[in-house]
């Protein structure tokens, strides 16, 4: 066993084959590369190694006595994804190679192999294996310095709107926050709040959830008898966040009647509740956040026109999670530091592949998606490293048919269960058919199926689609 060298710990490597011959070759040859070598000649006890150790990098012989090295494979990447595996053979075939890959192997030698070989593709699993570490050590440091007010971002988009919001904070009276579904809207609201110097209500109310017959009764009060069930005096949003802000979330969704005295607000800073003829002045900072288009809306007579110039004096506009793609790894590293901490689990960070997947998928619910499909993984997680097995189905199954970059992320299973669906569908539903066509049994593509089943239905054909 050699160790490295300096301060850093050194990487460890767990060396399995059940050749003594091989074993010291290889411990021979990677001597000098500073890494911690362990080894073991025979599955069980490499695969005890594993847990005990928790290397960055295993190397394993595919046949040994015992177990099946696809096998192995498997435990080790279910124990931990985010090891490095590199599987050699002396019986070297296409398929098997496809197979390791697609089952998480980093590499395939066959044997024998040089010295020289070895030894540079070892040195680049270590370096970027380092890398890795000095990434997630600069996404840290990255996301305490990239955090304003509760918000993550070090796009151009997102600095710039903090610049605006810094700005703005100090004087507005009201600001229009636009932006898609998930895109953080509250946050700014609540980031205008913080910076604008009160320390009275912040106050959100959802135009959407309220119905249009108690809209006027929950924005601006009523008295005692104003309405049938009206048995006490009640302090509309205005009143009780006097001093303060109040988030109107979804202002498109506000009915025109309650729109006019909304204008009112705005400009007269004054309410009256429902059933009593006195004015009451407020001092109140209005935030109105939509993602629907007010212009248009005004333009067809859904909103009104006075209300919506009055609004966009000041307005604020957040991009899309697909248009700050810069910010993506620092919002992961925020979720699972959050997560980790909730559920109580140690979660390092996430696979190659898992990354892959989430930069490319198109994240149509924004922020909040991320969020969602982010604390679903860091439940689901196994190991400290989250792959792709531990994200949300749709996640695994989004896109195109026949994307081969794609299908490379899914297991074997998952594309035998995706090829038999296809054939049957393709056969009008006959299982003899199918069966044929697949060469296997009706056993084993009815176990096929059953495990498809097991899946949601609709994925499944998104996918296929």
């Amino acid at each position: 066993m050699s160790s490295g060298s300096g301060n850093s710990p050194a990487l460890r490597l767990v060396v399995i084959d059940d050749d003594p011959k091989n074993l010291k070759f290889v411990n021979f040859i990677l001597a000098s590369t500073g890494l911690e070598i362990h080894s073991a000649s025979d599955p069980q006890a490499g695969m005890d190694l594993i847990r005990r150790l928790r290397p960055q990098i295993v190397l394993m012989d595919l046949v040994m006595p015992g177990v099946q090295g696809m096998e192995l494979l498997q435990k080790i990447v279910e124990f931990d994804p985010g090891i490095d595996v590199i599987l050699m053979t002396g019986y070297y075939s296409t398929e098997s190679a496809v197979e390791a890959i697609q089952k998480g192997a980093a590499d395939y030698f066959r044997k024998p192999f040089s010295p020289e070989k070895l030894r540079q593709r070892i040195a680049l699993i270590v370096e970027d294996a380092k890398r890795r570490q000095r990434s997630s050590k600069l996404e840290n440091e990255l996301l305490e310095n990239f955090q304003f007010e509760g918000i993550i971002g070090r796009s151009p988009l997102m600095l710039d709107l903090f610049s605006k919001i810094r700005r703005i904070a100090p004087h507005f009276r009201g600001v229009l926050v636009t932006g898609p579904t998930g895109s953080g809207k509250e946050l700014v609201a609540k980031a205008l709040h913080r910076l604008s110097g009160s320390d009275k209500r912040f106050v959100a109310v959802n135009c959407s959830s309220i119905t249009e017959s108690l809209a006027e009764s929950e924005l601006f009060g009523h008295v005692k008898g104003a309405f049938t069930g009206a048995n006490q005096d009640k302090v509309g949003v205005f009143e009780y966040a006097n001093g303060g802000t109040a988030l109107l979330d979804e202002i498109g969704e506000m009915p025109l009647a309650m729109q006019a005295k909304l204008l009112r607000v705005l400009q007269n800073h004054e309410v009256q509740r429902v059933g009593s003829p006195a004015v009451t002045k407020v001092d109140v900072r209005i935030v109105a956040a939509t993602n629907r288009d007010l212009q248009e809306m005004a333009g067809q007579g859904k909103f009104r026109e006075d209300l919506y110039f009055r609004l966009c004096a000041v307005e604020l506009k957040l991009p899309s999670l697909a248009q700050r793609p810069e910010d993506l790894l620092l919002l992961e590293r925020h979720f699972l530091k959050t997560f980790s901490a909730q559920y109580k689990k140690h979660v390092a960070g996430l696979t190659r592949r898992a990354q892959t997947l989430l930069a490319r998928y198109p994240w149509p619910g924004n922020i909040r998606e991320l969020q969602n499909v982010l604390e679903h993984a860091c439940m689901m997680a196994e190991s400290d490293v989250i792959d792709v097995r531990d994200l949300p189905e749709r996640v695994q199954n989004h896109g195109p048919s026949g994307n081969a970059d794609y299908e490379v992320l899914m297991s074997i299973e998952q594309l035998e269960r995706r090829h038999a669906q296809r054939v049957l569908d393709h056969v009008g539903g006959n299982k003899v058919r199918a069966a044929e066509i697949l060469g296997i049994s009706r056993t084993h593509l009815y176990q096929l199926l059953k495990a498809a089943t097991e899946q949601p239905r609709e994925t499944v054909s998104k996918a296929d689609d």
